[in-house]
């Protein structure tokens, strides 16, 4: 008797890689919904004039032109993308528009060799990202004492709210590779970080969770 396979537990990266490559031509086409969700979150950053930020799986740079409004032209971005194919789009995105002090790395985040020490991190739709405690922590490593982080995505809503489920469901199965950890998706950063702030839109299916890092950590 053949024995069943043991199902995937947590993110997959091959599985992403995969993903994204399919999806990297009509990516911005299909975010272009959750726009309002990116400008509420970027404005919690608090951003500053000279600012450092990470942009932590950052896509095709669809944040990238928010975040320079928020630092200007002597701060610095740091995006951070294992997908190849969404990268060089973030990449074009860059070179059309002149934004120079902006680097960007093509790494898993747990991995990725950040140069940088920044005030601020996002962590825009990343469910998988966020599923890594590893890579969380590398992230955290490299924000100063007191930088702002705002992560934002999906999250299963209250029980009761099988249309917003439905949604969510059908939006995770195309955008991420695990579905363990949507009850709270933040777990794993909340660690790090102070008195942490989440609020939930789109009937509790949308979540915004937004803190400071902790002095010592």
């Amino acid at each position: 008797m053949t024995k069943a396979p043991t199902p995937q537990r947590g993110p997959d990266r091959q599985a992403a890689l995969a993903q994204y490559r399919r999806r990297a031509g009509v990516y911005d086409l299909e975010l272009a919904l959750f726009e309002p969700i990116r400008r509420q979150a970027v404005a919690r950053l608090g951003l500053k004039r000279g600012d450092v930020v990470l942009d932590v799986g950052c896509g095709t740079g669809l944040s990238l032109g928010l975040l320079r409004q928020g630092i200007g032209a002597k701060g610095r971005i740091i995006g951070i993308e294992q997908s190849p194919e969404m990268l060089e789009r973030a990449r074009q995105r860059v070179a059309q528009n002149g934004w120079d002090r902006t680097t960007l790395l093509c790494s898993p985040v747990e991995t990725a060799r950040i140069p940088r020490i920044a005030d601020a991190a996002l962590f825009h739709f990343t469910h998988d990202i966020l599923q890594r405690p590893e890579a969380v922590a590398n992230v955290m490593r490299h924000l100063k004492p007191g930088a702002r982080v705002v992560a934002c995505g999906l999250q299963w809503a209250p029980a009761w709210a099988m249309p917003a489920n439905l949604v969510v469901l059908a939006a995770a199965l195309r955008s991420v590779t695990s579905l363990e950890g949507l009850r709270k998706p933040w777990s794993a950063m909340a660690g790090y970080l102070g008195a942490l702030e989440v609020e939930t839109s789109w009937g509790g299916g949308v979540y915004q969770a937004s803190g400071q890092v902790k002095a010592g950590d």
